[in-house]
């Protein structure tokens, strides 16, 4: 199965969550991204932390291309080009950033991979979709402006498509707010896939929980 910058964007929208993950043990690694392929999430967010990030990135991504070609790996945490050429030669099908850069952007569309830059303001996004990014991330979500920021941008500028880091939650009240607002996926980490639910290896928990969260995207998602 192959994964071009057409199908991974359209992916990274249907499923709505885009879990973002990091272990520095591969095999840990494999058993949470499967629960969250299981559950409907099969893009992931792979945060470029720790020693070695991208030689276990590699692993896993070597992986998934055998054991369940459905599996979409990304890479978050990217500020700079050389960081994303490393994670691109190493399988990554799309590259996230706290930060807009535009070096980076020019290295992802040279291989047509999808960048969504970390903005802060109606001008970075627009100056990132000048760059050619489809899926602009907002980030930090909450510090930013929250869904309201998002309402605002939309008026304007009604083509954006927005993805937001830090604020969006897996319950109710916070996606109905964000996805009524209007974005069309959202970075969950450690509220979705928890340390205690990792401390227990609670695979079955995982998928459930990522599942969930799923359903209830579609539920409030707007139209």
């Amino acid at each position: 199965m192959t994964h071009d910058r057409m199908s991974v964007l359209t992916a990274m929208m249907k499923q709505g969550v885009i879990p973002v993950f990091y272990h520095p043990d591969p095999e840990v690694c494999i058993q949470v991204i499967q629960a969250c392929a299981n559950a409907g999430a099969p893009c992931i967010e792979f945060t470029n932390r720790g020693d070695f990030a991208s030689h276990v990135f590699l692993e896993v991504a070597r992986h998934f291309a055998k054991a369940d070609p459905r599996v979409i790996m990304g890479v978050g945490s990217v500020v700079d080009a050389p960081t994303a050429g490393i994670y691109i030669a190493n399988g990554a099908k799309f590259v996230v950033g706290p930060i807009l850069n535009a070096d980076v952007a020019k290295v992802c569309n040279r291989r047509m991979i999808p960048y969504s830059p970390g903005c802060g303001s109606a001008s970075e996004i627009s100056y990132a979709q000048e760059l050619g990014c489809e899926i602009v991330k907002v980030f930090p979500g909450t510090q930013v402006g929250g869904p309201e920021f998002v309402k605002a941008v939309l008026g304007p500028m009604p083509w954006t498509r927005i993805m937001p880091t830090g604020g969006v939650d897996p319950t109710e009240d916070s996606v109905k707010a964000w996805f009524g607002a209007g974005i069309v996926a959202a970075g969950m980490g450690s509220k979705l896939i928890t340390q205690a639910l990792l401390d227990a290896k609670d695979w079955a928990g995982i998928e459930a929980k990522v599942r969930d969260t799923v359903q209830l995207i579609e539920k409030h998602r707007k139209t």
